[in-house]
């Protein structure tokens, strides 16, 4: 099993909270259970930032990247930016804080880097193998139990989930870095061709890096989404600039760092530590040629307008599932409920593809699917992580919209719906129970501002459930379709009419369908992104790479010698 660092297990001890508290050294880590094996750790060579002791008395301290050169916080007027610990409050980290008058150095990187990028199918083609042999080390380093726990460790101490949450995205990174060794990312740039119209001439489309471009990740996903997309946009010759959510980016930074120790050249791309406004000006100032943005919906057009749509979008999450009509065998109707509570509620929700609608046939509701569901929430806990502060909504906040949805006619509680009792999560941050609040199908279709209200997405521990009968399939259909975002769903059924029905006439971009289907968990071998937007995005599968960081390029040659006899004529 996986065992939780020391800083975090103190933290759960009062006499250590309060040690904490005053500044006080944490204990080191001194064991853990990767491959069940019980081992001294200590910090990789290449790291700079120790989750055991990130503490007031010694907080970690991030670095920016920019032209090879590490930059300390100190460099800048700001100074530092400094985070409070997500369990037990206090300072544990201090990061850059740039203004936008401290970042011409990237506006100048990114603006000055060629059109045609670092490599093409033409140009500097060695560098495509250079990349797979440092994915294939970088694997091997992953690889290592010490190194996957620190990964693990790092991720905890800024986004406090469970272990198994924790340990999943470096081990899923590990497996795309696989994925992505030795000649894979040559075979990302794989040219095809038509034969002319005469000898000598043929017709050959490759892909094209865009040259300078940016990839902007939340905070939910420390490691995995910007290590895939940042490593992606290099593997088809881009010059990347990296900027995650600053609160947990020393994850990303400590990855950049392994990747440097791998073999990778600093000068490939740029790690910025920086609010908001200062990434917006080098974005403008240094012509973006593309961004993939991750994140909310509102600054998703923001970024859109400010770089004249040359962006790639995974927006916002309203995620819903439709328990079908057609009922399994009490196993399975089990089983449905363990993945059902695991999509909504395993790190708190606070995922994009986080469940947050359940819409289920009435005969679930007569198995007592909804009660299932109550139980399992009930045994979340902030002793283990399976109930996580939440870093995005305050507690006032996410009250405030359950009592607004419980205002709404012919609402009612079901799971849940008041804030924790007995923590240390400082008052920045949320801390609420497992929630659920059912709203009838006919409520939420029956105004735009009932809709607007029910399909709002709390970035928290928060859902809701409705229920629909036989005859109420359009009801059902019109509810999902006119819904904003189209991230992820999932179809429980085995009813292949029914399925066929409703993946013929969603949209969703990753569609879960089957008695097992979910929302969430999505692992390194598919797509994984929205659709029904051309600007949506995609990661994990060569498909998406190329959609996001290439474009295509046609070469049409034409070598024979012009004939002595030839004859133009005018047209």
């Amino acid at each position: 099993r996986w065992h939780c660092p020391t800083t975090l297990a103190a933290a759960r001890s009062s006499v250590a909270t309060m040690l904490l508290r005053r500044g006080a050294s944490v204990v080191p880590r001194t064991r853990c259970y990767v491959g069940g094996a019980q081992r001294c750790l200590a910090i990789p060579s290449w790291a700079t930032a120790d989750p055991s002791k990130m503490s007031a008395a010694d907080p970690a301290i991030g670095m920016n990247l920019v032209g090879g050169v590490w930059k300390s916080g100190d460099s800048y007027d700001r100074g530092l930016l400094e985070l409070q610990d997500p369990l037990i409050g206090g300072t544990m980290m201090k990061v850059p804080n740039p203004t936008d008058k401290e970042v011409d150095d990237y506006i100048t990187r990114m603006k000055d880097c060629p059109r045609s990028g670092l490599h093409n199918p033409i140009k500097n083609p060695e560098r495509y193998t250079m990349l797979g042999d440092v994915m294939a080390k970088g694997a091997q380093e992953l690889r290592k139990p010490e190194v996957l726990q620190y990964f693990g460790d790092l991720i905890q101490r800024v986004v406090p989930k469970s272990g198994p949450q924790c340990l999943g995205e470096p081990t899923v990174t590990r497996k795309w870095m696989e994925n992505y060794s030795s000649d894979n990312v040559r075979m990302l740039a794989r040219t095809f061709g038509v034969p002319g119209d005469h000898p000598g001439q043929t017709s050959n489309g490759i892909r094209m890096p865009f040259g300078g471009v940016a990839v902007i990740t939340p905070f939910n996903f420390p490691l995995e989404i910007p290590a895939l997309q940042t490593c992606s946009a290099l593997f088809m010759g881009n010059q990347p600039m990296c900027k995650v959510d600053w609160k947990v980016a020393i994850v990303m930074e400590q990855f950049i760092r392994m990747l440097i120790h791998c073999g990778l050249p600093p000068t490939d791309l740029d790690f910025l530590y920086s609010d908001g406004p200062v990434a917006n000006k080098i974005l403008v100032d240094g012509d973006c040629r593309v961004l993939l943005f991750t994140g909310s919906q509102g600054i998703a057009e923001k970024l859109t307008a400010d770089l004249k749509g040359k962006v790639r979008l995974e927006d916002a999450g309203f995620d819903w599932k439709v328990l079908g009509p057609d009922m399994p065998k009490e196993n399975d109707i089990k089983y449905v409920a363990w993945q059902a509570d695991q999509d909504a509620y395993a790190f708190s929700g606070q995922k994009c593809s986080a469940q947050s609608m359940l819409l289920a046939h009435e005969s679930w509701e007569a198995k007592g699917i909804f009660e299932m569901l109550k139980e399992k929430a009930a045994k979340r806990s902030l002793k283990d992580l399976t109930i996580s502060p939440v870093l995005s909504w305050t507690t006032e906040k996410i009250q405030a919209h359950v009592d607004a949805c419980m205002a709404l006619p012919g609402a009612k509680l079901a799971i849940g719906g008041k804030p924790l009792t007995d923590h240390s999560i400082p008052d920045i941050y949320g801390a609420f129970e497992p929630t659920a609040v059912f709203i009838p199908l006919d409520t939420m279709l029956a105004s735009q501002e009932n809709f607007d209200l029910a399909t709002t997405e709390l970035f928290g521990p928060f859902q809701v459930f409705t229920t629909w009968k036989d005859g109420e399939m359009d009801k059902v259909l019109k509810l999902l379709n006119k819904m904003p975002n189209h991230l992820t769903a999932g179809i429980v059924s085995n009813d292949q009419q029914f399925l066929e029905e409703m993946l013929g006439n969603t949209i969703t971009g990753t569609i879960y369908a089957g008695i097992r289907a979910r929302t969430t968990a999505a692992p390194q071998q598919h797509w994984f992104g929205p659709s029904g937007d051309p600007r949506a995005a995609g990661i994990h599968t060569a498909e998406a790479i190329k959609l996001c960081w290439s474009t295509h390029r046609e070469i049409i040659m034409d070598r024979q010698p012009v004939p002595d006899d030839w004859e133009g004529k005018m047209s």
